[in-house]
């Protein structure tokens, strides 16, 4: 059984890392408004320069501590793959229709009064608007960031990226005309650039950095200099990019959070319970019918649970507008998205004894292994 590494102080007080950076961004984006939209103003075809930057280094030493002998092994078990696609475009979106439909069309309509004005000049009701939101959170399952939990959880990194590249080339072809239907309009427009940009800069060119760059380590350095002492230097680092993310991303909508507190509390409920039920259909239902390992399961179950809510604050925005209740939505899934999959992450690990197949070597996983038997 292979030996778990201590955590290190990243790893270990991540969530307090996480909401402490949240924190700061949206303390940032309050008191200096015009340093995020400064920085929020450096973008190509919405894709932001600044988070794409952090994203590399975010994602660039995950990738390359793939062998990438284990992506061909992942290709040829296909179950997880087909239970992420099936989650993500059978499920999810009409889930989130039902769900975000029942809590602020009905539940919580008479806390979200008032009304908005479209791009078009119509006026509609603002709990509609909010309920586009979440569908289009819905319809954009998470591509680079699910790298990330997966990592953290110990799970399958060659099987995470397969099933990042599936989804991603199958967002490019299901988004539009299902986002379409549950929106109920005749031709949704979608941002095609945005969508190919942002897989190319927060997926491609890290790893195709990671592939070669491995290579070339490994030529020269040897295996055992790679893992012992570049893959060590390498791993504060991903956390410390994501944590910059985050007071990015926050700062950017600081101001729209601030703003809006009780809005966001209403519109955050069906975004959590969304979360929590493709979670669990994924991670308890059919991931234990297929009877996958748990580091195959759980990131097939996340990839489903998470949103490219990148993709979704750009649609929205197209749409309806960067002030629309639709794009404030689409921000609220971006503010409780990291806390929850940060939760998810620590429950699989204390839970994978649950499945056939762990190499964890965690001190409750022993426990309960022995508790099991």
């Amino acid at each position: 059984m292979k030996k778990e590494k201590g955590l290190n102080v990243f790893e270990k007080y991540l969530t307090v890392w996480v909401l402490l950076c949240i924190g700061i961004g949206i303390l940032l984006g309050k008191t200096a408004p015009e340093i995020a939209v400064r920085l929020d103003s450096m973008s190509i075809y919405q894709v932001s320069i600044p988070i794409a930057i952090c994203l590399f280094f975010m994602m660039y030493p995950i990738m390359v501590k793939i062998d990438f002998s284990e992506v061909m092994r992942a290709v040829k078990t296909p179950k997880p793959v087909g239970m992420t696609l099936f989650i993500n475009w059978a499920i999810k979106p009409f889930t989130m229709y039902l769900i975000a439909t029942f809590f602020l069309g009905y539940v919580f309509r008479g806390f979200l009064p008032g009304m908005e004005i479209t791009k078009t000049g119509q006026e509609v009701e603002l709990w509609r608007s909010y309920i586009s939101g979440a569908i289009l959170l819905g319809i954009a399952p998470c591509t680079a960031m699910v790298l990330m939990w997966s990592y953290l959880a110990r799970g399958n990194d060659g099987l995470t990226l397969v099933m990042v590249a599936i989804n991603s080339l199958t967002m490019l072809f299901l988004y539009a005309p299902l986002g379409g239907f549950l929106l109920g309009v005749n031709a949704m427009p979608i941002p095609w650039k945005t969508i190919l940009f942002s897989v190319s800069i927060y997926v491609g060119l890290p790893l195709v950095a990671g592939y070669f760059s491995r290579k070339l380590i490994i030529k020269q350095k040897g295996l055992d200099w790679f893992n012992n002492k570049f893959i060590h230097v390498l791993t504060p680092i991903s956390i410390t990019a994501l944590l910059i993310t985050l007071i990015l991303l926050f700062s950017f909508k600081g101001e729209i959070i601030i703003s809006n507190p009780l809005t966001i509390v209403w519109i955050a409920i069906p975004l959590f319970i969304q979360t929590m039920l493709i979670f669990a259909i994924g991670y308890y239902l059919l991931s234990r019918v297929l009877k996958l390992s748990y580091h195959d399961a759980a990131p097939a179950s996340m990839i489903g649970a998470s949103n490219h809510f990148e993709v979704a604050i750009a649609t929205a925005t197209t749409l309806y507008g960067l002030s629309s209740g639709a794009a404030l939505a689409t921000v609220v899934g971006v503010l409780i998205e990291v806390p929850m999959m940060l939760m998810l992450v620590s429950f699989c690990k204390r839970t994978c004894y649950l499945f056939r197949e762990c190499n964890l070597d965690l001190p409750q996983c022993r426990r309960m292994k022995k508790a099991a038997l």
